[in-house]
């Protein structure tokens, strides 16, 4: 079955968020200017989180004060839905939360339909495309060049060394002779076999080299800028396996590129000049963007906004990097981004008009999931609505329980923040579905507010042994450029 590629695999800093005109001055004209984040009914004050973080080995930097902020935000949230004996345990909840693992799967179930006739193959014809050359398999024993600097008369002996491997050595043999003479560490242990092989995988002249002759024969010495190479090039019989499922591939990848290509010109696919940039922050700061309507790319079928971006840059789990890697990228890089995110919507609109629908079973599963990883994550805070209702100052009054989750959250923060507690995520399907229950925000202003606030606390501290690192999951520190 063809694998569904989502997103290119070429993506691999940090910018402020960019705050518009409005959002400046609001936070501007605010009077509460000593409020870093809301979370439904309860504030972080500047002076608390600059209490917090005082005595500890927290980077005194707006990224990382905003990601504390935004943490206590998710904790609160949770908090606050747990103390009105809230679960969550709603297949509507579970569904908003969990859309991208659904979306993945009914985008994987269509493609799998639409693919499934992509490529006939003929296998009589096999042996014909392998001999003109449509795919490549050889094996080579390889004499590196010596490095740069080094006399040409070194390297003029590797050649004549190789030449000579070249007269003597023949099909029967070359196994052997590429484990004991060739200087591939990636091949000589399997006789110097590459396998079956697309044309421009190589080097044009090792590829050159392979064509130089007939399947089974051996060709004269190749010069790359690796060194120099003796090439054998495999007969049908040896790969003939091989070839058949690698021709496959290659067929399912072309008429793959085809039918995207062909998704995105019907759809009109066109991004935003300025769209690179507001990427970048949307990586760097996913929760300020979550209701930005700003246009990234349009479409016949529908424009791709930032909010939505957001959404699918949150889709993405924590080790996949995808951030990190988005901020770092190079603008020219950004569009094929977008436009892959673009895909996957149009994907999904395909999806709607075929009426595909995840399985019973699998959305069952899927629902479990969001419902288990609630109580986990509720329950690691020790705010589960049963944890709030058993406790002597929580019980029956919704109120006493919202006081007590927030104490909970609160002093379960100050843990975190000196290393005394394991760090709990909560996942991103759980922080949708609170932001979109829930009123929340981060203040800007109160940022910077507690980060002097912070500084000059921790100024006034004597200064003693170092802290452990924090369990926090704190921003990297910008790159630095490599002369």
């Amino acid at each position: 079955m063809t694998r569904l590629r989502l997103l290119p695999a070429s993506l691999v800093l940090m910018l402020l968020p960019v705050l518009t005109a409005c959002e400046g001055f609001r936070d501007a004209m605010t009077g509460h200017v000593d409020v870093v984040a809301r979370a439904g009914s309860a504030e972080l004050k500047v002076d608390r989180l600059a209490e917090m973080m005082g005595p500890t080995d927290v980077p005194l930097q707006p990224e990382a004060v905003r990601t504390i902020a935004q943490l206590w935000v998710n904790y609160q949230l949770l908090g606050q839905a747990a103390a009105q004996d809230d679960s969550l345990r709603t297949p509507q909840l579970a569904d908003e939360g969990m859309w991208s693992t659904l979306a993945q799967q009914r985008m994987q179930t269509l493609f799998t339909n639409v693919s499934k006739d992509w490529v006939n193959v003929d296998p009589s014809t096999f042996e014909e495309r392998y001999n003109k050359g449509e795919l490549l398999a050889a094996s080579h024993i390889l004499l590196a060049k010596q490095p740069e600097g080094i006399s040409a008369t070194a390297n003029d002996s590797i050649k004549r060394e190789a030449e000579k491997i070249a007269r003597s050595v023949t099909s029967a043999t070359f196994a052997a002779v590429a484990k004991a003479r060739s200087e591939d560490p990636g091949s000589k242990d399997k006789g110097g076999d590459y396998g079956v092989f697309a044309p421009g995988t190589m080097v044009p002249e090792f590829d050159a080299g392979i064509r130089s002759v007939a399947p089974g024969g051996i060709s004269q010495v190749v010069e790359t800028q690796y060194g120099y190479h003796i090439i054998r090039r495999h007969t049908w019989a040896e790969i003939k396996d091989q070839f058949s499922e690698e021709i496959g591939k290659v067929g399912n990848a072309a008429a793959e590129s085809t039918y995207f290509a062909g998704l995105e010109k019907a759809a009109n696919v066109k991004v935003k000049s300025g769209a690179p940039k507001l990427v970048k922050a949307i990586a760097e700061d996913i929760d300020a963007y979550r209701d930005d309507n700003t246009v990234l790319a349009t479409a016949r079928s529908g424009n791709l906004t930032a909010a939505r971006m957001a959404k699918w840059m949150g889709a993405f789990p924590p080790q996949s990097r995808v951030r990190q890697q988005v901020a770092q990228a190079p603008d020219s890089l950004l569009d094929g981004f977008v436009k892959s995110i673009v895909r996957n919507e149009l994907l999904l609109k395909a999806a709607d008009s075929a009426e595909v629908v995840v399985d019973s079973a699998e959305l069952a599963n899927v629902r479990d999931a969001f419902y288990n990883g609630t109580l986990r994550t509720m329950g690691a805070l020790e705010i589960a609505p049963a944890q709030l209702r058993a406790a002597p100052d929580g019980g029956a009054e919704r109120s006493a329980r919202e006081a007590l989750a927030a104490k909970r959250v609160d002093a379960y923060m100050e843990r975190l923040l000196k290393n005394e507690a394991d760090f709990v995520q909560v996942p991103e399907p759980l922080v949708i579905v609170l932001r979109d229950r829930f009123e929340s925000r981060v203040v800007p202003a109160g940022i910077d507010r507690a980060l002097a606030a912070a500084t000059k606390a921790r100024a006034g501290e004597s200064a003693g042994a170092a802290e452990p690192a924090s369990a926090v999951p704190l921003p990297a520190p910008p790159a630095t450029k490599q002369p």
